[in-house]
């Protein structure tokens, strides 16, 4: 890490000293199920982010999306993901067997809040509720199961302030990179960035499932 000019916040004391303590209301909105709301929310949600970490603390974040309703709820303490396919680095799933412990967050279209859940993940390669994973006649081999410790509706503030739904906000695509560029560039690859594109776009529609 570079040098950081300031003042650096290194204890829980020193950071509720510049946060400040949560309300009350605040701190009573975490529930340890699934209840009615959030099982609502996410036969909604087609899009949810999975946070892992490894033992040495070393994090990362997955986006997964399918159609809505994919995720499967068992019971109040438990829900699954389905994994499709993808570039196989595996990270989320290393950190799993190695650590349980894993964030998601769920997002559902045009609504500012957000559904954050906590809890303990294990992979399971098979099981009776794989048939309900299936999508475009696509069985999974991989499945994401997640024991529910924490849940709780996160404010809209993040989403509002960010303007992520309004379109009028978004940056014009065209003025950004391609994929197919950035790669090119990152791994100094020597192929044209328009054939890498049409490779990537072409797999990114053929392979989802």
């Amino acid at each position: 890490m570079g040098i950081i000019e300031g003042t650096v916040v290194d204890s829980h004391e020193a950071l509720r000293a510049v946060i400040g303590e949560a309300a009350e209301l605040t701190q009573q909105k975490v529930i340890d199920r699934i209840d009615e709301h959030a099982r609502n929310l996410i036969a909604h949600s087609p899009f949810v982010l999975l946070a892992t970490s490894a033992p040495d603390g070393s994090c990362d974040v997955s986006p997964r999306g399918d159609p809505a309703g994919s995720v499967l709820v068992l019971d109040e303490k438990t829900l699954v993901l389905a994994d499709r396919p993808g570039n196989k680095l595996i990270d989320s799933f290393r950190n799993i067997v190695d650590n349980p412990h894993a964030g998601l967050l769920f997002l559902v279209p045009g609504m500012n809040e957000t559904l954050r859940v906590n809890g303990r993940a294990k992979l399971v390669s098979d099981a009776p509720f794989f048939d309900s994973l299936v999508v475009q006649g696509k069985r999974p081999r991989l499945a994401v199961v997640v024991e529910v410790e924490e849940l709780y509706m996160h404010c809209a503030k993040a989403f509002l302030r960010s303007s992520l739904w309004q379109p009028e906000t978004w940056p014009d695509r065209s003025t950004l990179p391609s994929l197919g560029t950035i790669m090119r560039d990152q791994m100094s690859l020597p192929i044209a960035a328009e054939e890498l594109d049409a490779r990537l776009d072409h797999r990114a529609l053929t392979e989802q499932y």
